[in-house]
């Protein structure tokens, strides 16, 4: 009785409990409580209603409750004695959810009824007993009908519908389920007597489920599941069973004959039967057939083999007549399942079943086709299924083939040769490939071309290519593995290894370009290093030997670079340990230090990587790594690349949460400490010692990023130091009870925080982003040191910037309120502006401080804005000079961002404020929006006063009616007005301080009015009440009703938002109106899409038929924009189709789609121009619209087709949007490599045809024709299936090379090279050739000569790049026809060929052509003849190649009279050099510097002359043509021409040749770059042009421009290699980025100072850098200018001042004034009565005097309201202090120096 009582109290327990696994504890004890009981307690009614407890509670349990299967796994191991109970128990039960009626309830009846049946022992038996009484099966049967009928009458509402469709799906599945256990309990046929209960249940089953499989508007899951109901019923009720295969097989084929089909099946199934089945209702079928029969063991005979080969013809047919992608992606999935099908059948089956599924059977020839078609498709599933098929297509051959190898197999063997054939850029090459390589094994492969893995490698420079080349790779190279293993018994395998898989990788990442090398290190280094471990080794060996002699450059990596990438990969995958090889000297610390600060950049991220990446996340960080990290973050901040940034930030995360993870290893472990006390006598750091060191690395690390964000730092830096802060301030949060090695709160003082501050009047966003967010990270200290005067002079500065003219100053506003509505303090500030105020909100406690600032805030702006509105009715001119209202309305927006709208106090306040912010948006709209909605918003105000102005003002002002009182439009065009409002005018509601009080305090002041300002103010306050709007839309709730509840916006105010939105969609004009109107109304949109509201969620679908009703109308009275390719039209229905459900039928786009490729379709009426336009448009912007997927896909071809058609539409608009559609499908298209389905290539081909058949017509689709064609490449079955053959459009490109169209011509070359397969290159060359007319023939069309050139010139092009063996033959035949014919192509066509012909006679005409041409005999025409440039261009390269050719050692060696010819060209460089065109100088110009570069790389051995003879003497014609080269490009080439030659030659040519000594020279250099010689004071000439120069070099270093930056530290990396060279030290910083190469500079500068012994004379110069010769001046006009900067900056409405993205002038103080006191220091200088210092004292006073009183006269915050001369007066400032430090050390005597110093 014990247990009985214990049972009952265990239960009671369990149901007072809260928590629920304390719940599943307490049900796993009741087996052991059951199992002691004894077999008298069965008849307990104690017991009895314990189980009837745990049965009740069974059923109550959601599906997904873990509650649910624990209990029924405790039952399941109920003892036999209390089994019968616990089945009486769930039969009750059951039984009473079988009487359920309301059909929403039966989704959990179905839940528990297949909870019961899934491995639940208990459920069988209920079920056993059930069969007896058969309510189940009505129910079943119910619940599908009644189901059904709700969904019928609920049409139109897609949430409930959605909801009952998956009722619907799991009633199907249940029903399975449940004939699925019928069978297998009864195995009799008993209950298939025709009368029984059963039987007519089974019938209603199967009868639903046929009409389920029939109705397309279902979800395509739930036809699905209904087409395998269908064939499990029919399979469980069907006999004899043999015949079923034949029934299916006739079914699928439409073959049914009713004489042999059971009465029941046609009663039950007469549609599928008697109607033609639809592409779908097959596909279900054959899924249902494949899924539902059994195809092992040859069970089911020959019928069963036929069926098998049927399904594949119909899925296989079906592959081109399915085009929705969910179709395309289900078809895919299940011929994938036929294929295991087809596995399976093959074990077992007959012979004549192999021969039919062999690889040379036409079964797996049509199935190639499929793989080949769908093997690019644009849907990742599809092309994971076809691999699957390829996979699987193999094994069936294989099986078919058994006792063969697989290696000498003819389908193998031709499958490998063909695949090899393609082109690498096609995708599915590489993974069929890989499944060949599985089948054949890689050293096969390579037997047929070893250069395999180099031309994969190759290829991975496409980032779209590389993770499938990488696949193949690793798939070729771990086959190959496997094979040297067991191949040779020895370690001898590895070396052969590494020289197919290793060697061509190092190759590659030393020299291969950035993208390559990138894509190779992420996708290919990784799987080798898992492969094969022990590489790294022979990587490290091979790297390291030459990674001093080849540091890289800014494009390469280098070994060096290429070293990092391998060390870093290994590292990260935990292949190496970075201790062991920097203590064994493998790899040095200032290895490491020169990849941290390599001027490539990948090279820098990948040395930080190999810092911050490890395999263990508690990895301690060694001293060495901090000290490294420390020395990376000096000089890599300020990257102006956001790639590199964003790494850098994830790669320092990573190492801080190795620090944060470690730090806690270490508190644990010095916890047990006393367990372990051998660890105190150990090698180990003691774990109290590391932390302490982490502690001060995070310190110092916090001090370097608040260093940085000093005045006038970059935006590269800002955004790097603050990303870096706000992840130190996330990863070390403190969580309670918990030791924290570093906390951020305690490195903020009130510097930090204003720091922080003052990064919100940054003009980038994304740093006021950071800043809010670091802010809002640190928000407690951060409020604590702001005092009450601090947070009212920020708040004053909020609110003026909230109504200022610059559109920026208003973001860094609402950044300023939303961080002080965390303030307490701001409560009594707001109170202090005379807001009404709820004396409730100070007595509840309950209510937050941001709930309650967040309220005082709006109302305060919202009082502002209101009257703002009220001027504004007066004078919207007034309005945009002095208060545009869009920054109230923005920071009103942006302040609602921060309240949590589910948790607030005050709802009734806030349906109030809710409900004001509405009207005031009204409001406001309705004053701007007429000049957003008038035909003319960028122009209101007339520039003139004609009467042609004045009239057109007329017009507008009738058609938008301005709210506007006044007469400011009519009268002039700059309204001159005072800003003050007198108070008494002031509406009397609202307190006296108004707008203009608050702008910045101005009593009067001239506004100048532009339409620009006008224009700005409106669409900006459209902009914002629309986001607003869209705001307050998402505060509706989602069970919202018409009835009042508690939501703070009602259905009705939301109804009145959307009609808003969508009048003002369709009717503004401006793009940013529009554009951002559409952002809120997306909002609105996704919110009624979630609704339960039935009358919200239909009003999309009747806006979207309302607007297409209007379009198609074509009214006169229609307000709709035709123009500005319909304004917001597009984005209006852009809006409302997005919102459709991604899983649903997308009926809305279906419709939508529909209607508008009819009406854009060209009808050649004038009525139907209009709604042409708008459907042109409208389907521009569906098709760029990424949130429709792959929903848009099946309208391409069609899109295609209008687009093309109304390209020839006589109507100009027309044309217009037709153009603009076209190019957005090209992206739609060729973006993911595939849209070559039939029917467009049908449609293409047709107007293709027709367009080429009149050739010397001009027609305006050609082009776009042409430009689809040049993006195809043949398919990989071309030739074999014809649908897909591209040789019927040969002759019509070749046709269209005649057009009278240059573009045209040009097009049809490139569109005929992927029609022409590689090898018909040759004879469709020469063919087109031989066409060419002849030199003597009467009439020659020089478009038709051109047009065949041209596409003779792309297929060699492309023939050759394709590194085809020429034929001796080809070469003759081209040689003879070439050479007689002349045009600018012929020339670039002979400048392709000249490389691979190897005849003399070939040459000797050549020479005779340059002889001839007019570089020789000179140019007789001007620049303006068309066409003589290019001519002239191909003639040049023609030369430049004859040149190389003649200097070759062929050539020269050669004793042939036609080879000494040959090697005396007519024509030399020098001639070419003083060509009068440009464009010929500049070819020749880069050919030198190519032959310079080759001869200084040593490509070309000095001796025996080479290009060497073509270049001497050079110099001096260099000298001379540069002094006079008037083209800047040409300039430019010319002095790297000389740079790249040697000096010593130069600079004696310079006398003879242009009459200048070696300084004339020097000086001449300086000029070039603008700066001239200040310094001539100085004592010694050579010295100040010495610092000149170097002065150069650092403002070279401070550039914007990357490229001149990296050219400049190349001056740094020559003066590095002379100082490694001459102290003979082991490793020297040289290839540097250029904040490392600035820093260089000035220690390098410093220390020849010291070397000269002209340290006194240098200083001086020195410390004028310093300070700065230009920044400010020291008379009083400063002031006044810099007063007159600040006032003209309010003309200029979007000028943000100086955008800083790189030079920032206190770093380069900063570095300079290290070194000079370094320098200072060790060399004890002072210079107490030096002239030059008295001079620089007195002018560093005098600008200290005058910046301190600039300072002075600047307003409060002047950070936010006069940012750029508060941030030039900072750096100033800072550095007049510096300098005058210095100075103060420099004349002071010895003794008080190291005092100073120390300080």
């Amino acid at each position: 009785m014990a247990e009985e009582q214990n049972l009952a109290s265990l239960l009671l327990h369990c149901a007072q409990l809260s928590n629920g696994i304390q719940q599943i504890q307490c049900i796993k004890q009741i087996m052991p409580l059951v199992k002691k009981m004894d077999q008298n307690s069965a008849c307990d009614p104690m017991v009895k209603a314990c189980l009837d407890i745990l049965g009740e509670t069974y059923f109550s349990l959601g599906m997904k409750n873990p509650l649910k299967k624990v209990l029924a796994s405790s039952l399941n191991g109920l003892p036999e004695q209390f089994m019968t109970l616990a089945v009486q128990s769930f039969v009750c039960c059951l039984r009473e959810e079988l009487k359920t009626t309301d059909v929403y309830l039966y989704r959990k009846v179905l839940d528990n009824l297949a909870s019961c049946v899934e491995d639940f022992s208990l459920g069988t038996i209920t079920l056993n007993i059930l069969f007896s009484v058969l309510p189940f099966l009505q129910f079943l049967q119910k619940s599908l009908l009644d189901i059904q009928e709700e969904n019928r009458q609920n049409h139109g509402n897609r949430i409930v519908q959605t909801q009952l469709m998956h009722d619907l799906l799991i009633a199907i599945k249940v029903s399975m389920m449940f004939v699925q256990k019928l069978q297998e309990n009864f195995q009799g046929s008993l209950w298939k007597h025709h009368e029984s209960s059963v039987w007519q249940s089974m019938c209603s089953l199967l009868k639903s489920s046929t009409s389920f499989l029939m109705d397309a508007t279902l979800l395509q899951t739930v036809q699905t599941t209904s087409g395998l109901a269908v064939i499990l019923f029919t399979k469980a009720m069907y006999e004899p069973v043999e015949e079923l295969p034949s029934l299916i097989s006739d079914l699928l084929l439409g073959s049914m004959k009713h004489a042999g089909v059971p009465v029941w099946f046609v009663n039950n199934c007469g549609t599928l039967c008697t109607e033609e089945l639809s592409d779908a209702v097959l596909l279900f079928l054959s899924h249902g057939a494949l899924a539902m029969l059994e195809w092992k063991n040859g069970s089911m005979g020959e019928n069963g083999e036929k069926l098998l080969l049927d399904i594949a013809s119909v899925l296989l047919s079906l592959s081109s007549e399915l085009k929705e992608s969910s179709m395309t992606t289900s078809l895919s999935r299940i011929l994938a399942i036929w294929t295991n099908s087809a596995l399976a059948a093959l074990v077992s089956g007959s012979p004549n079943l192999k021969i039919k599924l062999n690889g040379n059977s036409n079964v797996i020839g049509k199935l190639l086709e499929y793989i080949y078609t769908h093997w690019e498709h644009p849907l990742d599933a599809v092309r994971h299924q076809t691999k699957l098929i390829f996979k699987n297509l193999l094994q069936i051959h294989r099986t078919t083939i058994t006792g063969f190898s697989e290696k000498s197999d003819p389908f193998f063997a031709r499958l490998i040769k063909h695949l090899l054939s393609l082109e690498w850029h096609v995708k599915g090459k590489y993974a069929s490939l890989g499944c060949l390589v599985e089948c054949v094994g890689t050293e096969n492969i390579l037997q047929l071309d070893r250069t395999i893995p180099v031309q994969i490698l190759d290829v991975m420079n496409d980032q779209s290519l590389a993770p499938y080349a990488s696949d193949l790779l690793e798939t070729m190279f771990t086959n190959h593995k496997t094979h040297l293993t067991l191949s040779f018994k020895e370690s001898t395998w590895i070396d052969q290894w590494h020289d197919i898989w290793v060697s061509p990788l190092l190759v590659i990442l030393c020299e291969g370009n950035h993208d390559q090398t990138t894509y190779i290190i992420d996708y290919y280094l990784p799987k080798l290093l898992k492969c094969n471990p022990d590489s790294l080794s022979y990587m490290i060996r091979i790297l390291q030997a030459s990674a001093d002699a080849n540091q890289g450059s800014c494009s390469t990596r280098g070994a060096l670079g290429a070293l990092m990438a391998c060390l870093r990969t290994a590292r990260a995958h935990g292949h190496l340990e970075l201790s062991n090889i920097m203590s064994s000297g493998l790899v040095s610390t200032e290895c490491i230090k020169q990849g941290l600060v390599h001027q490539h950049n990948q090279v820098c991220i990948d040395a930080l990587g190999l810092l911050c990446e490890t395999h263990r996340s508690t990895e301690i960080v060694s001293v060495e790594e901090m000290q490294l990290i420390h020395f990376f973050m000096m000089y890599n901040l300020n990257s102006q690349s956001p790639s590199v940034r964003q790494q850098i930030g994830s790669l320092l995360r990573k190492l801080f949460c190795r620090i944060q993870e470690s730090s806690q290893v270490l508190y644990k472990l010095e916890q047990n400490k006393t367990k372990q006390e051998l660890l105190e006598n150990s090698a180990e750091r003691h774990p109290l010692g590391i932390l302490q060191q982490y502690k001060d690395f995070m310190s110092s690390v916090c001090d370097r990023l608040f260093e940085v964000l000093f005045p006038g730092s970059s935006h590269p830096t800002r955004f790097s130091a603050l990303s870096i802060l706000g992840s130190i301030a996330e990863i070390f949060s403190v969580p309670k009870g918990q030791a924290q090695v570093f906390q951020l709160d305690q490195e903020i003082d009130s510097t930090r925080v204003q720091t922080l501050i003052q990064c919100f009047a940054s003009t980038f966003e994304e740093v006021k982003v950071l800043a809010f967010g670091l802010l809002m990270k640190i928000r407690d200290v951060a409020l604590n040191l702001q005092d009450s005067e601090n947070l009212d002079l920020l708040f004053q500065a909020a609110m003026d910037l909230s109504t200022s003219t610059k559109p920026y100053d208003c973001v860094t506003a609402s950044y300023l309120l939303n961080f002080l509505v965390h303030h307490e303090g701001l409560q009594c500030i707001c109170l202090g502006k005379q807001v009404e105020h709820n004396p409730q909100m100070d007595e509840d406690i309950s209510v937050s401080t941001v709930e309650k600032n967040t309220l005082s805030v709006i109302k305060l702006l919202l009082v502002n804005v209101e009257e703002e509105i009220f001027q504004a009715k007066k004078s919207l001119l007034q309005a945009a000079a002095s208060f545009p209202m869009y920054g109230r309305v923005h920071c009103i927006t942006g302040v609602l961002q921060q309240l949590p709208f589910n948790n607030l106090t005050l709802v009734t306040e806030w349906k109030e404020m809710v409900a004001r912010l509405i009207l005031m948006s009204y409001r406001l709209s309705a004053v701007v929006s007429p000049v957003v909605q008038s035909s003319s918003p960028e122009g209101l105000i007339p520039m003139d006063s004609d009467s042609e102005s004045a009239g057109r003002l007329q017009m507008i002002l009738h058609e938008i009616q301005p709210q506007d009182t006044n007469d400011y439009f009519m009268q002039t065009k700059i309204l001159k007005e005072y800003c003050e409002v007198e108070p008494e005018k002031l509406s009397d509601h609202r307190p006296v301080e108004n707008i203009c009080t608050e702008m910045r305090g101005k009593e009067r002041q001239t506004c100048d009015v532009t339409a620009q300002m006008v224009l700005v103010c409106c669409w900006r306050s459209m902009k914002e009440v629309s986001l607003l709007l869209g705001t307050l839309c998402k505060l509706l709730p989602s069970h919202a009703t018409s009835e009042p509840s508690d939501g703070l916006i009602t259905v009705e105010q939301v109804k009145n938002i959307g009609d808003y939105f969508k009048h003002h969609l369709l009717q503004s004009r401006h793009r940013g109106a529009f554009e951002l109107a559409y952002a809120g109304f997306v909002q609105l949109t996704e919110m009624l899409s979630r609704c339960n509201s039935e009358s919200l969620c239909k009003m999309p679908e009747q806006w979207l038929k309302c607007v297409l009703e209007e379009i198609k109308s074509c009214d006169p009275s229609s307000t709709l924009c035709a123009t500005r390719r319909s304004a917001g039209i597009p984005f209006y229905i852009q809006a409302l189709l997005a919102s459709e459900p991604k899983k649903s039928k997308t009926d809305l786009l279906k419709m939508t789609m529909k209607e508008l490729l009819s009406l854009a379709a060209p009808l050649n009426e004038l009525s139907s121009v209009i709604p042409q336009v708008h459907a042109l448009n409208i389907l521009r912007a569906l098709f760029r619209d990424t949130r429709l997927g792959e929903n848009i896909m099946p309208y391409v071809a069609d899109g295609i087709q209008a687009a093309i058609l109304g390209f020839m539409s006589p109507v100009w608009a027309v044309r217009n949007s037709s153009t603009l559609l076209f190019s957005a499908l090209i992206t739609r298209i060729f973006g993911v490599k595939r849209g070559k389905d039939e029917n467009a290539k049908k449609n293409s081909q047709q107007q293709f045809e027709n367009v080429a058949s009149e050739e010397l017509k001009i027609h305006p689709s050609l082009f776009l024709l042409l430009l689809i064609l040049g993006r195809l490449y043949p398919s990989p079955t071309d030739g074999t299936y014809s649908a897909l053959s591209m040789a019927p459009f040969v002759p019509f490109i070749i046709r269209c090379g005649h057009s009278p169209v240059y573009r045209s011509r040009e097009m049809s070359g490139q569109a005929l090279v992927p029609f022409v397969m590689v090898n018909e290159v040759p004879h469709t060359v020469l063919s087109l050739l031989e066409g060419l007319p002849d030199s003597t023939s009467p009439c020659i069309r020089q478009n038709n000569v051109h047009g065949t050139l041209l596409q003779v010139f792309h297929l060699l092009q492309s023939y050759l790049e394709s590194k085809q063996l020429v034929s001796l033959d080809f070469q003759q035949g081209l040689g003879d026809i070439v050479t007689s014919a002349g045009n600018i192509i012929y020339l670039s066509l002979i400048f392709i060929l000249i490389s691979e012909m190897q005849l003399l006679g070939f040459w000797e005409e050549m020479n005779r052509v340059i002889s001839d041409s007019e570089l020789m005999s000179g140019i007789p025409y001007s620049s303006a003849v068309p066409g003589l440039i290019q001519y002239l261009q191909s003639l040049t390269k023609l030369v430049i190649s004859l040149l190389s050719v003649s200097a070759g050692p062929d050539i020269l060696s050669s004793s042939s009279p036609v080879a000494k010819k040959i090697a005396k060209p007519p024509l030399s460089v020098v001639h070419l050099l003083h060509c009068e065109f440009h464009e010929v100088r500049l070819l020749a110009l880069e050919a030198i510097l190519l032959w310079l570069k080759q001869i200084n790389s040593k490509q070309i051995a000095e001796e025996g002359g080479g290009v060497l003879c073509l270049l001497i003497d050079l110099e001096g014609t260099l000298l001379t043509v540069a002094l006079k080269e008037k083209n800047l490009q040409c300039f430019c080439k010319m002095l790297e021409i000389l740079y790249t030659m040697d000096l010593r030659n130069v600079l004696l040519k310079t006398e003879c040749s242009i009459k200048m000594n070696p300084n004339e020279l020097l000086t001449w250099s300086l000029n070039i770059i603008d700066i001239s010689n200040r310094y001539a004071f100085v004592v010694f000439r050579w010295l100040t042009d010495t610092l000149a120069m170097w002065k150069c070099v650092v403002l070279l270093l401070q550039n914007e421009d990357l490229v001149v930056r990296d050219a400049a530290a190349e001056v740094i990396q020559v003066a590095q290699s002379e100082k490694k060279s001459s102290k003979r030290t082991e490793f020297a910083l040289r290839v540097v980025n250029a904040p490392m190469a600035l820093d260089l500079a000035f220690g390098i500068l410093c220390e020849l100072l010291q070397r000269w012994g002209e340290i006194h004379a240098g200083v001086p110069i020195l410390l004028e850098w310093l300070l700065g010769d230009s920044d400010l001046k020291r008379d009083s006009e400063t002031s006044a200018l810099v007063m007159l900067l600040s006032h003209e900056e309010d003309d200029y409405l979007f000028d943000k001042g100086e955008v800083n993205f790189w030079a920032e002038k206190l770093t380069h103080v900063r570095q300079l004034s290290k070194h000079l006191l370094q320098l200072i220091s060790m060399t004890h200088l002072t210079l107490p009565d030096h002239r030059d210092l008295n001079r620089l004292s007195r002018i560093a006073l005098d600008q200290a005097q005058l910046v301190g009183h600039l300072l002075r006269a600047l307003p409060p915050t002047p950070e936010f309201s006069k940012t750029a001369e508060f941030t030039r007066l900072a750096i100033q400032n800072e550095r007049i202090s510096i300098c005058l430090k210095i100075l103060n050390l420099l004349k002071s005597d010895d003794t008080c120096k190291n005092e100073n110093l120390e300080k």
